[in-house]
C-alpha cells in the first residue's frame, strides 16, 4: 500500500495550487485523509482532514483558502490551495488512516513530500 503525492511547484502570491494524494494497493477500506505540512525550521502541522463521509477540518492558517476533498471511487484525496501567501511555502505531505485488504488492520500511511513555493 502506498500513497502517491502530486501538484506542487512555484507559483505566485496570489496564485492557486491543486494537490493530489493517490492510494494503490491492497486497500480494504480508507477512513481520514490528511494533508500537512512542513516549512524549514519548523515542526509538520496538520492543515486539512477529510473524512469518509466527507466532514473537514481546518487550520485556522488556511481556512477559507484552503479546501479538501477526496474521491472515494479513486481513492484520491485533493487540496485546493487558493490565494497562496508566502507563508504557505512547504513541503506538502499526505495520508490516509486505511485498512489493509489481506490483513484487516488499520494503518496510517504517508505519501511522500510535494514542495509548494509561494513567491512575492
Amino acid at each position: 500500500v502506498q500513497l502517491q503525492a502530486s501538484g506542487g511547484g512555484l507559483v505566485q502570491a496570489g496564485g492557486s495550487l491543486r494537490l493530489s494524494c493517490e492510494a494503490s494497493g491492497n486497500i480494504f477500506s480508507i477512513n481520514a485523509m490528511s494533508w500537512y505540512r512542513q516549512a524549514p525550521g519548523k515542526q509538520r502541522e496538520l492543515v486539512a482532514t477529510i473524512v469518509t463521509r466527507g466532514s473537514t477540518n481546518y487550520a485556522d492558517s488556511v481556512k477559507g483558502r484552503f479546501t479538501i476533498s477526496r474521491d472515494n471511487a479513486k481513492n484520491t484525496s485533493y487540496l485546493q490551495m487558493n490565494n497562496l501567501e508566502r507563508e504557505d511555502t512547504a513541503v506538502y505531505y499526505c495520508n490516509a488512516d486505511l485498512v489493509v485488504l489481506t490483513t484487516k488492520v488499520l494503518k496510517r500511511i504517508w505519501g511522500q513530500g510535494t514542495l509548494v513555493t509561494v513567491s512575492s
